[in-house]
């Protein structure tokens, strides 16, 4: 009897596992930030685009601040695939060793922009980088995509120990570059554009790199490659039509960005930022690579041994799009 009773019980855990592996595989588990440069899913979480192109598959969308938070998650296995700067990405592969993670799309690029004191911009034009020289500059996040930007242009100039870098929050920027406590930030939208409305800065000048790429986890592209091919038709479909409903799309994602952090972005900054975004699944392969070199260059990533061109994984985009990324 007891043995009947312990086997019984066996079979009911069995039968819970299996239900449970069941569910969670229908089910694909999004990270994004509440974020312009990130407006595909936002927009097409909202309209309903990716669920129509999911079907019965359950979408559990899962917002951050921050790149390395939602590495942590994808590597935690908690997020199946994520929107994400590629400096993240490329970090998150070579700390994997190239096991945990593909690109498999584009997403945005532009909507970042180096700006400055507007006296500082005014003496760059007449005397160069020079007039750089002991001054303090911010950047989102220590090794982030435009942290990776403002330090390599420096590097570039021979400047690197000459100037302050200061990575904080883009929300704190806004005060300081107000009480002339910050010389300049290399930052992506909003924050561009706030930081003109707002602390009276200047763009010196646009950043057209890539700020958003699309990653999977390596074993859901595996497991599931029909369910990432549902996802990336809805992710350019979304994409298209922002493009070409540019007013409508800004709507939707001030709307959403609402939602999510409980305040909305200004319309009138929200529409100047738009203006430097270029939403594109055309995966930039070519300046994805220079930013891992100049990661290389600043000691963010070791990629000895690695073969990058693991990295990518464009099949299914190609099959969607007819290109040949």
């Amino acid at each position: 009897m007891r043995l009947s009773v312990i086997l019984l019980f066996g079979l009911i855990l069995f039968i819970g596992c299996t239900n449970t592996a069941s569910n969670e595989n229908q089910v694909i588990r999004v990270g994004y930030f509440p974020n312009i440069t990130h407006a595909q899913p936002l927009v097409g979480l909202a309209d309903g685009t990716f669920q129509k192109a999911l079907g019965d598959f359950a979408i559990e969308p899962y917002t951050f601040n921050a790149g390395p938070a939602e590495i942590e998650a994808l590597f935690a296995g908690q997020i199946d695939l994520a929107y994400i700067g590629p400096s993240p990405a490329l970090n998150a592969y070579v700390q994997s060793e190239g096991e945990a993670i593909r690109i498999i799309s584009g997403g945005m690029s532009g909507g970042a922009a180096f700006v400055v004191q507007p006296e500082l911009a005014a003496a760059y034009r007449t005397q160069g980088d020079s007039v750089f020289t002991g001054k303090t500059f911010a950047s989102p996040q220590q090794g982030n995509t435009q942290d990776v930007a403002l330090r390599t242009y420096f590097q570039n100039k021979g400047m690197l120990d000459q100037v302050t870098i200061s990575p904080m929050a883009n929300a704190d920027q806004i005060s300081l570059f107000a009480q002339n406590k910050l010389d300049g930030s290399w930052v992506p939208e909003p924050w561009v554009s706030r930081l003109v409305a707002e602390a009276g800065a200047e763009v010196l000048w646009d950043d057209p790199a890539v700020t958003t790429v699309v990653i999977v986890s390596t074993d859901f592209l595996e497991q599931r490659p029909e369910v990432v091919k549902q996802w990336l038709t809805a992710h350019v479909t979304a994409t298209d039509w922002m493009t070409t409903h540019p007013t409508e799309a800004q709507t939707i994602v001030n709307t959403e960005i609402e939602k999510l952090t409980g305040a909305a972005v200004d319309e009138t900054v929200l529409a100047n930022a738009w203006v430097r975004l270029n939403p594109s699944v055309a995966p930039d392969q070519a300046g994805i690579e220079t930013m891992r070199s100049q990661a290389e260059a600043l000691g963010f990533i070791d990629s000895t041994g690695l073969d990058f061109n693991q990295l990518y994984d464009f099949t299914i985009l190609n099959e969607i799009t007819g290109q040949h990324y």
